[in-house]
Order: structure tokens, then sequence, then C-alpha cells
């Protein structure tokens, strides 16, 4: 029985989820924060505006894993680029028995442990296995996220729209814990649910923002105004073909086309990813997940990607001009 759970990153996604879970009885709610989220938190509680009605939770929060103790479940829930910096600490909350629930953006370390192709590996995003060797794939249950949310102020989350949370083993299959964390999820008020396969999941939601992300970060433009435009359209169509190709290789197919995922896309309006997101707040940006990654697979299955490399070396080049 999960008793004991604790939050690694309280932003947007971490901090939605924490306070929902805070609510349940005989759930030990903790996270692990640091600076003016540590201090907010602490201060006021943790806060969410959803719906119209503003949540306030008190939560107990430390800036050290070993204050806190070991745990049933850690919940991850910061950037790309900060995983590296925050890995012994969560491995510092883990027993035996602990399993870390990744709700991450593109493609994580662990992601290539359940694939049906054996040899490939991610550097990129875990150079030299560090991040694995700190939190094994065996331990991991992988998130997929649907839903929006922001940050107004340390420690106080809007959440925008959506509910959904796909969870599974990240070596693949099924299992009791899986089921268990999507029960606990799920009695909190989330849309949750277990699938053999989380690695479709979580390619098929890269597939849909590896485009629009980078390319609102180098024109600070937002959805709607970058579809709108047809020789931009048209960019991101021929990088999610490239990337289509890809997934097919590795287990993932996509069953959509561009178009259709365009239209979906379009249904979000005047909509800013959380690349663009991260770009007005001054943050590091998720460059390597979102496109390194699924480009390191390409170069080691023998795939070309012209249009993903284009983009890559201009989103990376915008980036460190920005520094």
């Amino acid at each position: 029985m999960l008793k004991d759970v604790c939050i690694v990153g309280l932003g947007a996604i971490g901090g939605w989820m924490g306070a929902h879970l805070a609510r349940l009885d005989g759930l030990n709610v903790s996270a692990l924060a640091r600076g003016d989220t540590l201090a907010a938190v602490r201060d006021h509680g943790l806060r969410l505006d959803s719906g119209g009605q503003t949540l306030a939770v008190p939560l107990r929060v430390s800036d050290d894993a070993a204050a806190l103790g070991p745990q049933d479940l850690v919940i991850l829930a910061v950037k790309g680029p900060a995983i590296a910096g925050v890995a012994a600490q969560v491995a510092a909350l883990c027993g035996p028995h602990t399993r870390v629930l990744t709700a991450l953006n593109g493609l994580p370390w662990w992601f290539t442990a359940g694939l049906p192709v054996p040899g490939l590996a991610l550097d990129c995003v875990d150079p030299g296995g560090r991040i694995a060797a700190l939190i094994p794939p065996e331990r991991v249950i992988g998130c997929v996220v649907h839903a929006s949310c922001f940050t107004t102020a340390p420690g106080c989350i809007s959440h925008v729209m959506g509910n959904g949370l796909l969870i599974g083993e990240a070596c693949g299959g099924g299992s009791g814990s899986v089921d268990e964390v999507a029960a606990l999820l799920a009695g909190a008020g989330f849309g949750a649910k277990a699938v053999d396969s989380i690695q479709r999941e979580v390619f098929y939601k890269l597939w849909g923002n590896m485009t629009t992300n980078p390319v609102s970060a180098l024109t600070r433009a937002t959805t709607d105004r970058i579809l709108a435009d047809e020789l931009v359209r048209e960019f991101t169509t021929a990088i999610m073909r490239e990337a289509a190709v890809i997934g097919e290789r590795v287990g993932c197919p996509i069953a959509q086309s561009p178009q259709d995922r365009h239209v979906i896309t379009r249904s979000l309006g005047a909509f800013k990813t959380s690349m663009l997101q991260d770009i007005e707040a001054h943050r590091a940006i998720e460059t390597d997940a979102l496109l390194a990654a699924p480009r390191e697979l390409a170069q080691q299955l023998g795939i070309a990607t012209p249009m993903m490399d284009a983009l890559l070396g201009l989103t990376r080049l915008m980036d460190s001009c920005r520094r």
C-alpha cells in the first residue's frame, strides 16, 4: 500500500499533481524543493488555481532528501536539463521497493529499455549512463501527462486544461505496481490509465510537440500562428514524417497523419508551448529530450532526418546566443 509520496520538482506539473495528492486521507505527501519555491511552500503551502477555484494545501518540504526519508513513490517532475542534478537526491529517497514515476517531456533516459530493438541508447539525455545508474529503468514507471499547467509564482500553479495521465512500466508490460499507482492517481481525481507500452505513448506525445515547441522558442509565436503560416506548417509536417519513420522502426508506430495532428493542435487556440514559457521565464529549455534524442535514435538506425537536423541546429544556436 502506498503511504509516503514525494514530489521532486514543484513546478507546473509537479505542483498540480502534488496539490491533488495532498488532499487524500492517509497519504503522506512531501516535496523536495529549493530556493524561492521552498520558502513559498513553507510559508503558505502549495496553491493551485483550477476551474475558477483556488486550492491551498500544506506540504512538508525540504531541500534535503535525507530529511524526508525513504518513500513508497517518488514523482519526478523536473525539466529535462535538471534531471542529472537531482538524480542522486531521487536515489536517496528510494528504499528497496520504491518506485519512481517520471512526468517528463520528450524522450527520457529510460526510453530504450522497453523497446523491441536492442542496443539503442540515448547518450544525449544521459551521458555515460549516470542517471540510469542512480535511477535504473527497472525502478521507473513512466507517465505521459495530457494537461496544461503553468506557474504564476513560486509554489503557485494554474491549471489550464486536461487531466489525463497514462502510466506504464519503463521496461514494458503491465504490473501490480502500475495498477496500484494508477488507482492512487485516479483516487486523487486524475484521469489515470495503465498502459502496456508507455514508450508508444511517450513517442506519440513527442511526435505532436517536438516541432511546435522549438519553433515557438525560435519565433516566440503561439501554436495557432505557427500552423497558420503555410511554409512553417509544411516544415513541421516534414519533421513529423521523419519522426514517424523512427517510431515505426522502434516499435512506436504513429497511426495519425501530421495533418490530423495539426487539427488537434489548432483546437487549442493561441497556445503557448512549454518551451516558449521557459524562454520567457529565462529557464533552460528541453532541446535534448525533444530533438536531440529522436535524432540520436535516427542516427543509430541509419535514418536520414535533414529537416529535424535543421530545427535542432537552429534551436541550439538560438539557445547558446541567449546565455
